[in-house]
């Protein structure tokens, strides 16, 4: 592909009334507008992302386990959106700075560097250790480490939409930052 090649954002003209009424209902972000340019693709995908968003991982940790998802990806835009939820969810300048770090995070706590290395490992090797898997369980049992595999393994997904379509950052992102968690 040329350079500067992308996918472009649907119009509103280019989308189905159903598609245009799934886009109304949530924030206007540029990765919802390209969804909605797939046949089928943005309820299912809000529907999932709602599972994952509403897991009984809190949202600091979460947004921990994104911002690392979209460093380990090189998801620029999820970095970007993500980094205002994490700053609303409690995680400071500095957490977010460790969890860019190019190496093993170890600047933050044992938890969060562990989930750190949770992402990492679904991330580049797509099946996580044995012993991370066997630690997962062990702290936080069956369900809750299904819940987490599946928040990085969706961000992974998103990430891969994201950098594949060359989705644009928002020139004015939402104001409302908890108004960017999909509640459809």
């Amino acid at each position: 592909m040329a350079q500067g090649a992308r996918i472009p954002l649907p119009t509103d003209e280019e989308l189905g009334e159903r598609q245009r009424e799934v886009l109304a209902a949530v924030p206007p972000l540029n990765v919802f507008r390209m969804l909605a340019g797939t046949r089928w693709g943005l309820k299912p995908f809000l529907q999932l992302g709602r599972a994952v968003l509403t897991s009984a991982l809190d949202a600091r940790r979460r947004e921990i386990v994104v911002l690392r998802v979209a460093h380990a990806t090189g998801a620029e835009y999820e970095r970007h959106q993500h980094e205002r939820l994490a700053r609303a969810s409690g995680v400071n300048d500095a957490e977010i700075t460790a969890i860019a770090a190019d190496a093993t995070v170890v600047a933050l706590d044992e938890e969060a560097n562990f989930l750190c290395r949770v992402a990492d490992e679904i991330s580049r090797d797509v099946r996580l250790s044995d012993e991370a898997l066997q630690e997962l369980v062990e702290r936080y049992g069956a369900r809750e480490a299904a819940e987490v595999i599946l928040l990085v393994s969706y961000y992974n997904m998103v990430s891969r939409v994201l950098e594949s379509t060359r989705v644009p950052l928002e020139r004015e992102p939402p104001a409302d930052v908890e108004a960017m968690v999909p509640r459809s």
